[in-house]
């Protein structure tokens, strides 16, 4: 016979609910701006700010700090926002980045009758969140989901162009080896013909960018190919993503210029779009 006192206890989701509420307590203190301009907050300051003790708070950093939300810096000690965290962040933007942005590159593919794309700057890569194929029966493939280096596109110049030469040169180190296109290194593209060998020419091209607001391309991505490329801003006037028309160039070849324009003034009106974000 079970009696009340020997009865098996069940998880009270009150308590769950309450430890939430404290994780997300900590994650809120440690994204205020105090914490974010100081590298982070440790045991005792956060133990202070949340009016907790510090034995609980040191175990819920733990937690937070094994699944990623959290990191901790192994020089300070210092506990702060984690890579999973801005990760999941990114996700949720880039959702509805796209979903502002459909209608757009729908409008821009009937204004130019190309194939269009919106493109993010992941590590060294530009990623294809989105595309809208032209009706035309030759025309630009769609790139959705497909990863290029991003020093070898136009959409990546652009997506570069807003950074300090200082931070260019320390991504470009890092990156410059990186696979060009879909793993295929740059010295091996056999249907291109590319500007950019070097840092030197990397910064010429996006130095180009800064003065007529947009990157154009000409064969050097593939041998038939034209595009040009735009960004894209958010509330803040910087660069969140690059939205570009590619196509045949004997088709789309002479109209470079007057497309530029038109991707320009539609890339305007997804920014605006976006000023609440």
């Amino acid at each position: 016979m079970v009696t009340t006192e020997n009865k098996p206890s069940t998880p009270d989701p009150r308590r769950n609910s309450a430890g939430l509420r404290r994780d997300l307590e900590i994650l809120e203190t440690l994204a205020t701006p105090e914490a974010l301009s100081a590298g982070g907050l440790g045991v005792l300051q956060l133990s202070a700010l949340v009016g907790r003790d510090k034995g609980m708070i040191s175990r819920t950093l733990a937690t937070l700090a094994e699944s990623g939300l959290i990191s901790r810096d192994p020089i300070t000690r210092n506990y702060r926002l984690g890579h999973k965290l801005f990760a999941l962040a990114a996700q949720t933007f880039e959702s509805h980045l796209v979903h502002v942005a459909r209608p757009y590159l729908r409008q821009l593919e009937i204004a130019t009758g190309e194939t269009t794309h919106l493109s993010v700057l992941r590590g060294g890569n530009v990623l294809t969140l989105a595309s809208q194929e032209s009706n035309q029966d030759i025309r630009g493939r769609s790139w959705e989901g497909m990863t290029t280096a991003a020093w070898q596109t136009p959409s990546g110049r652009v997506l570069l162009s807003d950074w300090t030469d200082q931070a260019l040169r320390e991504w470009y180190e890092v990156h410059r080896d990186d696979p060009a296109v879909l793993g295929v290194a740059p010295q091996a593209l056999p249907n291109g013909k590319p500007l950019v060998k070097n840092f030197d020419s990397l910064k010429h091209e996006i130095n180009r960018v800064r003065r007529q607001g947009f990157a154009v391309v000409d064969e050097e991505f593939e041998l038939g190919v034209v595009a040009v490329s735009v960004p894209v801003f958010d509330s803040r006037k910087s660069i969140i993503a690059a939205l570009n028309v590619s196509a045949p160039k004997s088709r789309f070849g002479s109209r470079l210029g007057e497309a530029g324009k038109i991707t320009v003034r539609v890339a305007a009106e997804i920014s605006a779009s976006l000023t609440d974000w």
